[in-house]
């Protein structure tokens, strides 16, 4: 009974802080408070969600910050690792001052970005309201509504507020993931790269053929974070754009934060979380699944 005893204590505080709050989800998803009491309903939350507008909205607009949010962090992230793979001077100093955006809290990360465009006094307010630079009247960030939707109710194009949004959520993310990838570049031998240039491969060659695979098990690792991150993060969209303007930017996520605690709807609340915690595991799969696909083509 020795090995038991021994992981006793991490048992316990995983049933404590991650079993039961998930089989309690679970129960509440199926029973709705009532004055009398919680009364059995079944699947009647799902449906009542499923039969919601707004939530058919929040999932094309958390299809398109999950797409611009892991893209354009990955892609800046790639890009600046390079960068500062080249040994440039004061590259330690690069590094170190990095650190900075990740080290501060979401909500203040966009209460930060919400002050640099609050009409009238925001320090971009005067060149973004120029119409000159944004015709015809200029642009506000925060009120300006979405264009008409392109294909169906896909709400495609985004509101000017969900491109800030994911531009806050890139700069707030960048610096884990350019550390990351640079950590990652360095343990890719230089001989190869050398051997690969001497064979005539130039330097994007170099970097499809040789570093990305090389580096493709941590950019599945950097790919995992960005998505979880995406999905599961709240406090940018509360401090920054708070759902809106209407509801261009109400993901899940805070769709989740608005049932729950806004209106107290513990049942459709305990749905969502369900639901979101299904398409956070879909994402992990289909993400190992491409991965696989590719180190076999490799």
């Amino acid at each position: 009974m020795l090995p038991f005893w021994l992981i006793f204590p991490t048992v316990a505080v995983l049933l404590a802080i991650q079993v039961y709050p998930a089989l309690y989800t679970i129960w509440l998803s199926l029973h709705e408070r009532q004055p009398a009491g919680w009364e059995w309903v079944g699947p009647r939350n799902f449906d009542r969600l499923f039969k919601m507008g707004l939530f058919g909205e929040s999932v094309g607009h958390t299809a398109l910050f999950l797409v611009g949010y892991t893209g354009l962090t990955l892609l800046l992230g790639f890009f600046i690792a390079l960068l500062l793979n080249r040994k440039l001077k004061l590259s330690g100093l690069y590094v170190t001052l990095l650190f900075i955006p990740w080290v501060i809290a979401d909500i203040i990360v966009g209460i930060v970005f919400r002050l640099l465009v609050v009409p009238d006094y925001g320090l971009l307010a005067g060149i973004l309201q120029n119409p000159a630079l944004f015709p015809p009247e200029g642009l506000s960030v925060l009120t300006a509504s979405r264009a008409a939707a392109w294909v169906g109710d896909f709400p495609f194009p985004p509101a000017p507020a969900m491109i800030y949004l994911i531009l806050a959520s890139t700069w707030k993310a960048l610096p884990f993931i350019i550390l990351l990838l640079l950590a990652a570049m360095q343990t890719v031998s230089a001989e190869v790269i050398e051997s690969s240039r001497i064979d005539g491969a130039n330097s994007s060659q170099v970097v499809r053929h040789i570093l990305v695979p090389l580096m493709l098990p941590t950019l599945v690792v950097a790919l995992f974070s960005l998505t979880l991150s995406g999905m599961n993060g709240v406090g940018m969209v509360f401090s920054l754009t708070g759902g809106g303007p209407g509801s261009s930017t109400e993901v899940l996520s805070y769709m989740l934060y608005t049932l729950g605690w806004r209106q107290l709807e513990f049942g459709r609340a305990a749905a969502l979380a369900l639901l979101i915690a299904a398409i956070n595991w879909l994402l992990i799969l289909g993400t190992l699944r491409v991965t696989r696909l590719e180190e076999r083509n490799v």
